[in-house]
C-alpha cells in the first residue's frame, strides 16, 4: 500500500514539474481557494458546536434548578 502512494506521488511531482508556469499558477490558486473554503467550513462547524453546546449547558443548569425547587417543595 505504501509503494503504491509512494508511486502516485512520484508521478504527481513528475506532473507538476512539466506544467507550464500557468497551470502551476492555476493548481496553486485552486489549492489556496480549497484551503480556504475549507477553513470557512471548520470555523461554521466550530461555532455550531459552541452554539449546541451552549444550549444543552443552559438546559441542563435548568433542569438541575427545576428539580432543586421540586425537591425543596417536597421537603416542606
Amino acid at each position: 500500500m505504501l509503494g503504491l502512494a509512494a508511486g502516485a506521488g512520484a508521478l504527481a511531482f513528475w506532473k507538476y514539474k512539466k506544467m507550464s508556469p500557468d497551470e502551476k499558477q492555476r493548481l496553486k490558486d485552486k489549492a489556496s481557494e480549497t484551503g480556504s473554503r475549507i477553513k470557512e467550513k471548520a470555523s461554521e462547524v466550530q461555532d455550531t458546536i459552541s452554539d449546541k453546546y451552549d444550549q444543552l449547558k443552559n438546559t441542563a443548569k435548568k433542569e438541575a434548578s427545576d428539580f432543586k425547587s421540586e425537591a425543596k417543595d417536597m421537603t416542606r
